[in-house]
């Protein structure tokens, strides 16, 4: 579990708001497929200077998240074999949303392990980066065991994978 541990920094540090013009220009390299998912915004998304909440951005990683592993890796999203336990969630800004805008997030995943995988996420607006984040995934059984991913699971996972060099 150590390189759990060790890789959630680098990570922050390669998605740091410093390197997030890098993140964008790699954007999708090598991996075979990447989910995208679009978020409309509302007035309940914003606070009382009509920017959207931070927090949303968490929301979102996580509808998209959902929305990605339902639709694409299994419809009953492992509700038989156990559950999955975000244990990392990280994101940066780049620039403000406002209410009506359309968000569009795009997820890749990352070092992808027998137990754990990242997620990769971007948010843009109008077609520039606004935000970026990755989450931490670990598989467990329903005693909240860590175990490993079901082999089919991995494969499809796998797909989206951005190679570990690429960033």
């Amino acid at each position: 579990m150590s390189n759990l541990n060790t890789t959630a920094p680098l990570l922050q540090t390669k998605l740091s708001s410093n390197n997030l013009n890098q993140l964008d220009s790699i954007h999708h390299n090598g991996a075979e497929k990447t989910f995208t998912h679009s978020i409309d915004t509302y007035l309940k998304d914003s606070n009382a200077y009509t920017n959207i909440y931070f927090s949303r951005y968490f929301e979102w990683q996580g509808v998209c998240r959902e929305h990605w592993f339902q639709r694409d890796i299994t419809r009953d999203m492992l509700q038989k074999e156990g559950v999955l336990i975000t244990k990392t969630a990280h994101n940066d800004y780049v620039s403000e949303a406002f209410p009506f805008q359309t968000v569009q997030c795009t997820l890749n995943s990352y070092m992808v392990k027998s137990c754990s995988f990242y997620l990769i996420f971007r948010f843009y607006i109008e077609g520039k980066l606004a935000s970026a984040g990755y989450q931490q995934i670990v598989f467990a059984n329903h005693q909240k065991k860590i175990t490993r991913f079901p082999e089919f699971i991995i494969r499809k996972v796998k797909q989206y994978e951005i190679p570990i060099n690429a960033l």
